[in-house]
């Protein structure tokens, strides 16, 4: 193993012989399958673009007919109506933390900029969250520190897909996801035990029962090195591509030992819908504004993961609140708040047992929504939905009714993905524009979109196409409007974003692309 990024500060604590052993164990003993999950994802797309459609799996159809649970939630996981999520970020966390939230996922993946000073502190702040020891003081003198209570915390490694450019192993970069994973289990699992709780996980971005069950094995492995009882973990899987759509019950069924629940990650779903059938010009989707939990497609989805999470006795979460309040502006919240509440009582309604907002202040909005619903009730998973009855075609239809492409749809994708992308390379990962909380995910949508309608020339609400030139010239005009690219890092964006919206060929993921420019 060799470390190859600079020293910051935190970094000999944080990366000591034996925690490095560790990650390095891990890296031997699941790297290889790592990439075989990878190639398998490849094949799959190359078979979807070739025309094969997307179908529940005919050699799984006995895990999805039989009768099997998940294991016992543990009791601070019994009850989480909501869940805060944010960066691991010292004062991000300690907010989050004394929200009143249920639960608070602290995000090394698509809420976090992936610099070296940033993985490494982002580690050394969890550290110190899981001892009680988290504090900040911020440049103006003002102290933050944790409360009594907080909320109970959750951790979301990197994807699969994603590497650690500055750990080495054999000369190359180790995996993202057992990085991440490997130091904070090292460092915290056993006092997380001692202090009467568990390591508890999110984990992102799996395609495949297989991706799942590579987690499931990596978790056994870990618990078993550190002496720690097999079964310990509990992980809940973001069901945020399309092909898992298809093996939520398969994927349970890997992880029934340590699994504890699915949660409905909305915009990465988006993403992942456009990519995946991105060779199809019958799946070609509005702008994103118009895309809400409300299209059939995403009824279907929403639905299915609810039923498939009760019948298995695990918690079914719903999708992120991304709404930012402003401080100027009460009529921008009220609106707002409104909207978020619409969206927690469709959730509560449909069966959902929880939820997840972005933003401290909607944390009582959400609340009270489901309060109002469950009462005394830590979930509803007696609501076992048994009239809901989705087929392939309700997934993969990717229909909104009276949905339309239009200019300020262009705009808007065009605004956020450059604003994003140049907040992401200067080191911020959860970035509030236009009074929403834009992370990874949003920006991939918005540029997944403009690939997609510059693809097939899509005829805009005004009767314009969407071709090269359409695009480059609200391009300019939106980064004339941003301030130029006399903006180093605006400029980077701008060219970055350039080669994946005009690129003949669709690029799988904009942070692979973009890590390169990190430090």
């Amino acid at each position: 193993m060799e470390v190859v990024g600079a020293a910051v500060k935190d970094q000999a604590m944080i990366l000591s012989a034996e925690a490095l052993g560790f990650v390095e164990k891990l890296e031997k003993a699941f790297g290889l399958r790592r990439q075989e999950c990878l190639s398998a994802r490849q094949d799959r797309q190359a078979r979807l673009t070739s025309g094969e459609a997307l179908s529940f799996l005919s050699e799984t159809r006995a895990v999805r007919e039989g009768e099997w649970t998940v294991a016992a939630c543990p009791p601070d996981l019994e009850k989480r109506w909501v869940e805060i999520t944010g960066p691991a970020e010292p004062k991000m966390m300690i907010n989050a933390l004394n929200s009143g939230a249920d639960a608070f996922m602290a995000d090394l993946e698509d809420a976090l900029s992936p610099t070296w000073e940033n993985v490494i502190l982002g580690q050394k702040a969890l550290f110190d969250a899981v001892r009680g020891d988290l504090s900040f003081t911020s440049n103006e003198g003002k102290s933050y520190r944790l409360n009594e209570k907080t909320a109970t915390l959750l951790v979301r490694p990197r994807g699969w897909h994603l590497v650690e450019k500055h750990v080495l192993l054999d000369g190359k970069p180790v995996s993202a996801s057992l990085f991440d994973f490997g130091l904070y289990f090292f460092h915290n699992a056993g006092e997380r035990v001692r202090r009467g709780t568990a390591p508890y996980f999110y984990l992102p971005k799996m395609e495949s029962h297989r991706e799942a069950r590579l987690w499931n094995d990596v978790f056994v492995f870990a618990q078993k090195e550190l002496g720690i009882p097999v079964g310990t973990i509990r992980a809940t899987m973001l069901i945020e591509t399309l092909p898992a759509a298809f093996e939520m019950d398969e994927m349970l069924f890997e992880l029934r030992e340590h699994a504890s629940g699915l949660n409905a990650g909305r915009w990465d779903y988006i993403f992942s819908a456009i990519k995946k059938l991105r060779a199809s010009p019958n799946a070609i989707l509005p702008d994103r504004a118009q895309v809400t939990m409300t299209a059939p497609f995403m009824r279907a989805y929403t639905e299915l993961l609810v039923k498939t999470c009760h019948r298995r006795n695990a918690h079914a979460m719903g999708g992120m609140a991304a709404f930012v309040p402003s401080r100027k502006d009460e009529a921008v919240n009220r609106v707002a708040f409104q909207k978020v509440e619409e969206d927690k009582r469709r959730e509560v309604n449909d069966g959902f047992d929880g939820t997840w907002v972005a933003h401290p202040d909607l944390v009582p909005v959400a609340r009270q929504v489901f309060e109002s619903r469950l009462g005394s009730k830590s979930h509803q998973k007696d609501r076992l939905r048994e009239e809901v009855n989705v087929d392939p075609q309700d997934l993969v239809v990717l229909r909104v009714p009276g949905g339309q492409v239009t200019e300020a749809g262009v705009r808007a994708n065009v605004n956020v993905a450059l604003q994003y992308i140049e907040r992401w390379l200067s080191g911020q990962g959860a970035v509030a524009i236009h009074n929403l909380m834009e992370d990874a995910a949003t920006a991939e949508i918005a540029r997944a979109q403009l690939w997609q309608w510059i693809r097939f020339e899509v005829r805009l609400s005004s009767g314009e196409s969407m071709n090269r030139m359409f695009y480059e010239r609200i391009r300019d005009e939106e980064l004339t409007r941003l301030g130029g690219r006399a903006n180093v890092r605006l400029d980077q964006a701008a060219m970055i974003l350039d080669s994946l919206v005009v690129n003949s060929s669709f690029t799988e993921f904009l942070t692979t692309v973009a890590y390169g420019n990190l430090d």
